[in-house]
């Protein structure tokens, strides 16, 4: 092996090493949940192996040339009749979108994307539970100017059971939180906490390999802070979140309508690729680390 070589396996390893290190802690709460839902590491194996052989197949695919069994056995270090095996099953876990998921998201992007159905703050409406009343926009009406395919008793009912809605003590429907988080349904929940880590992951994993411009990824840390203080900005941030959302929401509503606009007047190839964004804010507090440098105060 030449100098040049030998260095280059040297950064290589270097490289697994530090990626390895980062696994041990981005995975210690996922496996956490895994094992307080009794989920156990065989589970999680399997799911692993399926997901190595359908990454290495989709995305790692040499041109012109038909994946083999010995390809994708060298890039995921997965035995070839194991490879085999999986190709022939059904991913482990693979399941579709929840119900109250698809159609849900839409009506709340649209009860907090602008008026009608905000008021003047910007804030979503309490709506009445059927037709307009007093020239006020209402609960059916929101939800049938995104589909008719569902009648709005059966969204109201599904919403009441997940938490997304309470109906006031005047018999108004209001939006307990202006984004869909749903406060009950672990399904729902579970949903939502899988695409947006995958997002999120996405985006931080690009910016790792820095093969393009980077991904808006940042977090502010603060090691060591007093109760009060913690309870104090996490409402700050709850607040500066939500107005960031909610901001990004309805300018992606008003691009969205103008496209299907220029969609319906022909001004628009519809045979050009379209895209997805994911836009997201968190905020995490837990007892003060004083291990790994985590006690340092930083943005980032």
């Amino acid at each position: 092996m030449s100098e040049g070589d030998a260095r280059v396996a040297e950064e290589a390893a270097d490289a697994a090493g530090i990626v390895v290190e980062m696994l041990r802690r981005m995975l210690r709460p996922l496996v956490r949940l895994l094992v307080a839902r009794q989920i156990h590491y065989p589970v999680l194996s399997r799911v692993l192996k399926s997901l190595y052989v359908e990454v290495a197949t989709s995305d790692f695919a040499l041109e012109d040339k038909r994946v083999t069994l010995s390809r994708l056995s060298l890039l995921t270090g997965i035995h070839r009749r194991e490879v085999k095996r999986m190709l022939e099953e059904p991913a482990p876990g693979e399941a579709g979108t929840p119900p109250a998921i698809t159609l849900g998201a839409q009506v709340v992007a649209r009860w907090t994307g602008g008026p009608p159905w905000t008021d003047a703050a910007g804030r979503p409406r309490p709506l009445s539970r059927l037709a307009e009343s007093e020239g006020e926009p209402g609960f059916h009406a929101l939800v049938q100017s995104v589909s008719v395919d569902i009648h709005p008793r059966s969204l109201l009912d599904e919403w009441l059971r997940l938490g997304v809605v309470h109906v006031d003590d005047e018999g108004a429907v209001v939006l307990n939180v202006a984004a869909f988080v749903p406060v009950h349904g672990f399904e729902e929940k579970a949903h939502y906490v899988g695409r947006n880590l995958r997002d999120h992951l996405a985006a931080a994993a690009a910016n790792l390999e820095g093969a393009q411009a980077p991904f808006l990824e940042r977090a502010l840390y603060y090691g060591s802070l007093p109760e009060d203080a913690i309870e104090e900005l996490e409402a700050l941030a709850g607040e500066a979140g939500q107005a960031a959302l909610e901001r990004v929401n309805a300018r992606a509503r008003s691009l969205k309508q103008a496209d299907a606009e220029r969609r319906a007047r022909g001004e628009v190839d519809v045979a050009a690729p379209r895209r997805r964004i994911t836009f997201g804010v968190f905020v995490y507090h837990d007892e003060a680390e004083t291990d790994g440098g985590e006690g340092r105060d930083d943005e980032r």
